[in-house]
């Protein structure tokens, strides 16, 4: 299993301690440097700010929010950072939910697996640079149709430093999560539990088995943000990531349309996750967080003393289909090395 490392976005300001975070796992062999987005911080400015003091780690977006450009400019973009890191860009992107993209973005939502593909078909055009780019699908059309009237099919001036960039495709639900193993270059889970690893190897293998599928489950990474944090004390550990679980699974959507509470709910969560989503969105964000069991915590992420962390790696998280652990956490210098070799053993 390969193993990553994830800076996030961010609220009040930049996290202090990234530029030593990241040399220190590049220095440590760690094989990707993930940043992300929401309604804030973007996801692209930090991978370049960052990465550009690097010579070796691969650098993705976990990720670009589609609706927060249009699909060439953020193949622009993309193949912008490329160039300028060596060919290290791995491009996450996904759909997010009707709140972010209808409420920020001020773009539709509806059939968002279909836009997906129309998306990705035209970045991908974009970098193969085969000829000017024409578009016609239900969702994005190239040249523009109306307005002046004078808009022309135009190719990238750049010539890529690589015709096929690797994309990722950020999912939850098992449609979405086929629809990335059938057009993607790998899947981006969040909120990934080992005990769901059954219900998303179907999910995977229903997007391998389809016509034209561009790999197989062999040579495709399933990627996943695993938070991790050290205390000798779980229930210390646990606590510090209750507010963010409540977050997600109560805050993060409108109630019938919070995909991440549909996670947890299908992990069996589902009373915990109505009482946490309950309180979360009448206001009472703190009770929602103390509404997190510390066990619905621990399904999707390693707390506790190092010793817990590496075994729990070890007998729960290597047997799944993941193939890259990307650490929401960086460990102790203590226990840097053993957390880092039980990921990759």
């Amino acid at each position: 299993m390969k193993v990553g490392v994830m800076s996030g976005y961010w609220g009040a300001g930049p996290p202090r301690r990234t530029e030593q975070t990241l040399a220190e796992a590049e220095a440590l062999g760690v094989d990707s440097f993930w940043t992300a987005e929401t309604y804030g911080s973007d996801a692209l400015t930090p991978l370049a700010w960052w990465g550009a003091r690097t010579s070796s780690i691969a650098l993705g977006t976990s990720v670009c929010q589609m609706s927060a450009r249009t699909p060439t400019a953020l193949a622009m973009a993309a193949q912008t950072v490329d160039h300028l890191s060596g060919g290290r860009m791995i491009l996450g992107i996904g759909a997010s939910g009707p709140q972010v993209v209808e409420g920020w973005y001020g773009q539709p939502y509806p059939r968002p697996l279909e836009r997906t593909r129309e998306y990705i078909a035209i970045m991908r055009a974009v970098w193969a640079r085969e000829e000017p780019i024409t578009f016609r699908g239900k969702h994005y059309r190239l040249p523009y149709e109306g307005g002046t009237g004078l808009g022309k099919p135009l190719s990238s001036i750049v010539h890529p430093l690589r015709r096929d960039l690797p994309v990722y495709l950020g999912a939850e639900g098992p449609k979405n999560v086929a629809l990335a193993a059938e057009i993607a270059d790998g899947w981006i889970a969040l909120w990934f539990s080992p005990k769901s690893d059954e219900f998303y190897r179907a999910a995977l293998a229903a997007g391998f088995d389809r016509a034209g599928a561009r790999h197989a489950a062999d040579d495709f990474d399933v990627a996943n943000v695993c938070w991790l944090v050290e205390d000798d004390d779980v229930e210390k550990a646990a606590a510090i990531l209750k507010p963010t679980v409540a977050l997600y699974a109560g805050g993060m959507g409108a109630k019938g349309a919070n995909f991440h509470n549909d996670v947890f709910a299908r992990m069996g969560w589902g009373e915990a996750c109505a009482e946490i989503q309950a309180l979360y969105l009448s206001g009472r964000a703190d009770q929602a967080a103390q509404a997190v069991p510390t066990e619905m915590v621990e399904d999707v992420a390693l707390i506790g003393p190092v010793d817990k962390i590496c075994e729990d790696i070890v007998k729960r998280w290597k047997p799944t289909c993941l193939t890259t652990m990307i650490l929401g956490g960086w460990p102790r210098p203590e226990s840097r090395e053993r957390i880092l070799e039980a990921v990759r053993s």
